[in-house]
């Protein structure tokens, strides 16, 4: 319903909205999701338009080794050691060369071209533990994706490889899990780079602006004992990346403080991976063999069922956020829904209480 009243525009009347949850009532299930992909795709095909707009020069490519950035030594994250070394191709792929734009420099180019923008700044959130906060510059009307959530995605045939195994939030509040069990790493995004480069999850980002806290007791006996299975299978893929996306900032929505309401909510979003001018600006690889593993779910656990999804187009199941109302220069805020049957931290409040208690009965 959100993106429908989205594509009406601002001029959209009530009328327009009793219509909309009219039709929504009368549509099946299926029709409902694939519409919801419809519109999250147009709009990303629509801000990826703009972003080729901005940065793509004419007719000119380069060799990515003549970038700067590709010579450089990465820093290996506990990821990259699990996996083992990653060998360079011997065929260097080529790359639109793109306008030595900074990262401050496209974003403001970004919010001329579409209406709006994100940026990390200190949290309004009042409490110690809120860190960065992710806010929106400009104007988003409702039903308008906002951002994209970065970083590696695990199916549940892999969740053993995530960093941290089995304990793997102890040390990671960037990891997000959407209703089909896929999990998203965010961590090693990070907050982006300056370039556009060949990504492949495995070097840590030197600035994580949203760090919790230093370590307790119980976090330093799981990190202990925290072992992720060795890699035998090739890992993670590379993926050539805008790492200057400005919208590949997700992971840096905080939670509304008690009295506060969210102004966006978790979409799943998946992206066909036939898209290949699109592809530099999904902020995400996936973990593990191309060929995907059915899996299914009894009670805690997850077991192998066949393979193969079924579907001929591959896709990469992300997350996006999407505005549940007009939002305008201000603090973008995910309501987290935490389960009620574990101990919550103490800064989370509850936005709907009844609600949480649905979801997690």
């Amino acid at each position: 319903m959100l993106f429908s009243y989205n594509r009406l525009g601002r001029d959209a009347e009530e009328a327009d909205a009793e219509e909309i949850i009219d039709m929504a009532g009368k549509a099946s299930l299926s029709d409902q999701q694939q519409q919801v992909q419809d519109n999250i795709h147009s709009q990303i095909k629509r801000f990826c338009l703009s972003m080729d707009e901005i940065l793509l020069l004419p007719e000119k490519n380069v060799p990515i080794e003549s970038s700067a950035a590709s010579n450089a030594a990465p820093r290996r994250s506990g990821l990259s050691f699990a996996v083992g070394p990653t060998a360079r191709p011997t065929d260097s792929p080529v790359v639109p060369q793109t306008r030595q734009l900074t990262r401050t420099e496209l974003s403001q180019r970004l919010k001329d071209a579409i209406g709006y923008t994100l940026d990390l700044k200190p949290s309004q959130i009042p409490h110690e533990e809120a860190g960065q906060g992710l806010f929106l510059c400009g104007e988003a009307n409702v039903g308008a994706v906002i951002a994209i959530y970065p970083g590696i995605i695990y199916s549940p045939a892999y969740y053993r490889y995530i960093p941290g195994y089995p304990r793997v939030d102890a040390q990671n509040p960037y990891l997000i899990t959407r209703y089909d069990g896929t999990v998203i790493n965010a961590q090693p995004w990070g907050s982006g780079w300056d370039t556009r480069e060949l990504w492949d999850g495995l070097t840590l980002p030197e600035i994580m602006p949203n760090s919790k806290g230093a370590e307790k007791g119980s976090d330093q006996f799981w990190k202990l004992l925290s072992k992720p299975m060795d890699n035998k299978r090739g890992g993670s893929g590379s993926e050539m990346l805008e790492r200057r996306n400005p919208l590949a900032l997700a992971h840096f929505a905080n939670h509304p403080a008690k009295g506060m309401v969210p102004n966006v909510m978790i979409c799943p979003y998946d992206f066909p991976l036939t898209e290949k001018d699109m592809r530099p600006y999904i902020p995400n690889i996936s973990f593990g063999n191309a060929e995907e593993v059915n899996m299914r779910r009894f009670g805690s656990f997850w077991f192998k069922w066949g393979s193969g999804s079924g579907s001929s187009t591959p896709v990469l199941k992300t997350l996006a956020l999407v505005a549940t109302r007009a939002i305008c220069d201000e603090e973008v805020l995910l309501n987290y829904r935490l389960s009620n049957s574990k101990r919550r931290p103490v800064w989370y409040s509850p936005v709907d209480e009844e609600e949480d208690r649905r979801r997690w009965s």
